[in-house]
């Protein structure tokens, strides 16, 4: 056998002719994809569990001059009252940001004691028995009735369901379906399985490195939305060198930062919390303008991309 000999060469040729990557490709190997604007990347501040929260993220990055493209809730729907939803809904257009609110139902909030134990985390936030798949369905039609049309799923059963019901028209066909990290996914196959379940953007486990995240790129067609920075509680790293290679390779990308001024998942930031937050999205926004220029952000005058705005690829 040659030092130039490639292993594994059947397997690979025949993943390759099931539409994935062969491997992980060499980070060097760059995207091409944009969004639907031509643009490269946008900027996601998740875990923006209050109003407060979203209007001092939204209305500072504006004053000090960079954008911020997406806010995600991550406490859930029915955790907040309806005044809150559509107060959410009415900073989204104010300032032209995408406003993604996650389902409500949850592992973490349902009786059942297993997710809390050790052997048990491995559930990350899956919906336990059929009631939970359909008080989900009726947090998310809750949403949609007060303006929401960007949903956090958790649960891959839920998202073949609610991909399912938007396809026969009992959801809008607008709706856009995001794949949470906590769903545990970080490979080609899962990424093509979730887009042929009804994904519209995809967010891959936390750590993966550029020639990984490279091969989710050659899978699927959707939006990835991979993490720059991190809460202590999944690992506290910090990857803002990475941030251009990231969307060099993942593009069209949505760079998920902020989460390393938090302790956790789930909270409410504190004012000193979002001033970290504001100035860690700034950062990243300058490591980008400083290192790759080229690639371009989109801006804030756009609305929620639509299902399908991307073209799914066929499989």
């Amino acid at each position: 056998m040659t030092a130039t000999t490639t292993f594994y060469e059947q397997t690979r040729t025949q993943l390759t002719r099931l539409g994935l990557p062969g491997g992980d490709p060499h980070a060097a190997t760059g995207s091409g994809g944009t969004f639907a604007d031509g643009a490269h990347f946008r900027i996601e501040v998740p875990t923006v569990n209050t109003v407060q929260a979203a209007e001092t993220l939204l209305s500072e990055s504006r004053r000090r001059g960079f954008t911020v493209n997406r806010i995600t809730e991550t406490r859930g729907m029915y955790r907040h009252t309806a005044r809150t939803i559509g107060e959410y809904v009415a900073l989204g257009k104010e300032y032209g940001a995408e406003i993604l609110m996650s389902v409500g139902p949850r592992a973490g909030y349902d009786i059942g004691a297993s997710v809390h134990t050790p052997e048990g985390s491995r559930i990350g936030y899956r919906l336990r028995g059929q009631e939970q798949i359909v008080r989900a369905v009726e947090d998310v039609k809750r949403g949609i009735e007060l303006g929401v049309r960007g949903f956090v799923v958790y649960d891959e059963g839920l998202l073949w369901v609610l991909g399912r019901l938007r396809n026969a028209g009992d959801l809008p066909a607008g709706i856009h379906l995001k794949v949470s990290a906590h769903c545990g996914q970080g490979n080609p196959a899962s990424a093509q399985m979730l887009e042929m379940l009804g994904a519209n953007s995809f967010n891959p486990v936390r750590d993966l490195t550029l020639p990984m995240i490279a091969a989710l790129r050659q899978a699927v067609t959707i939006p990835l939305d991979c993490h720059v920075d991190n809460p202590r509680t999944s690992g506290g790293f910090i990857r803002t060198y990475e941030a251009p290679d990231i969307v060099r390779v993942a593009a069209p990308v949505y760079l998920k930062t902020g989460n390393s001024a938090l302790e956790g998942h789930g909270t409410n930031p504190a004012p000193a919390q979002l001033e970290d937050i504001l100035r860690q999205v700034e950062i990243v926004t300058e490591f980008l303008g400083r290192h790759y220029p080229e690639a371009r952000q989109s801006g804030t005058e756009r609305a929620l991309e639509p299902a399908g705005a991307v073209p799914h690829r066929e499989l």
